[in-house]
């Protein structure tokens, strides 16, 4: 008989880091309120979003410490990475409705390089996003100028050619807009999900679901309407969907009734 397997010790957690404020001193801005957070695939970035429409990311610390008298292995501490303006306040003159800036989720999309790729969205529109690393160049030895000057030489005082040489300065991360998912929901987005393919994602909002290719922005597909023909029959919205994680043709999504359905 195989001896008793000991059971396993209580886990007890704890705070290992806090962003932001932490004494909490001063009356906390509306834009600055964190309205969606997400981990990358590997987990060594964190997204955040907040009601100003900003994202921020966040970068896993990789530098050892050798100040903890007791350290216990590499504890999950990040640090800030870059921060970029997303969504931007809008008004929609047909319905005379505003359109706020909070971004309500964000998505990471698997690495296919060495950039990083992001869906965010607030409730009418979708956004991807590239996060990469721009490095900038100093161009020296041109023939046409003097060094360190503006000022264009004379054709004709120039008795030798020199070839002209690059010389590499500080990298700097930028994010930039790649494409612009709108124009397809008529009520409030609550979430997106990225497909396992890599190819197509969901957006769901109280009454519809969409399914887009990350390639299209002018043209989508709706594969759940609940909306009933009289709205006073309105009974149920949909309130959040997910993608199943390996296959590509099973999603799922709840709804006000507390229900689940898979499709």
């Amino acid at each position: 008989m195989s001896a008793p397997i000991d059971a396993p010790e209580d886990l007890t957690w704890n705070f290992s880091q806090v962003f932001g404020d932490k004494a909490g001193e001063g009356e906390i801005s509306e834009a600055d309120i964190i309205s969606a957070v997400e981990f990358s695939h590997d987990g060594e970035y964190l997204a955040t979003g907040d009601k100003g429409g900003r994202c921020v990311l966040f970068e896993r610390n990789q530098e050892e410490s050798f100040d903890d008298p007791n350290p216990q292995g590499n504890p999950a501490e990040y640090k800030f990475f870059m921060e970029f303006q997303s969504h931007e306040p809008e008004f929609d003159y047909l319905k005379s409705m505003e359109i706020e800036e909070k971004i309500n989720q964000i998505r990471w999309l698997k690495r296919p390089n060495s950039a990083h790729f992001l869906l965010t969205t607030n409730d009418k529109t979708i956004k991807l996003w590239k996060v990469h690393q721009k490095q900038f160049y100093l161009e020296t030895g041109m023939n046409m100028f003097e060094p360190g000057q503006d000022q264009q030489r004379d054709p004709s005082s120039i008795t030798s050619l020199r070839v002209p040489s690059l010389h590499k300065l500080e990298s700097r991360t930028e994010a930039r807009n790649k494409r612009v998912f709108a124009n397809a929901h008529s009520y409030h987005i609550n979430s997106i999900a990225i497909n396992s393919d890599d190819e197509t994602f969901l957006s769901a909002d109280d009454l519809r679901i969409n399914l887009w290719n990350l390639a299209v922005t002018d043209q989508s597909f709706n594969i759940v309407d609940i909306k009933p023909e009289n709205m006073e029959e309105l009974t149920e919205v949909i309130t959040s969907a997910e993608f199943h994680p390996s296959h590509c043709n099973v999603f799922i999504y709840g709804s006000s009734k507390g229900t689940i359905k898979m499709s």
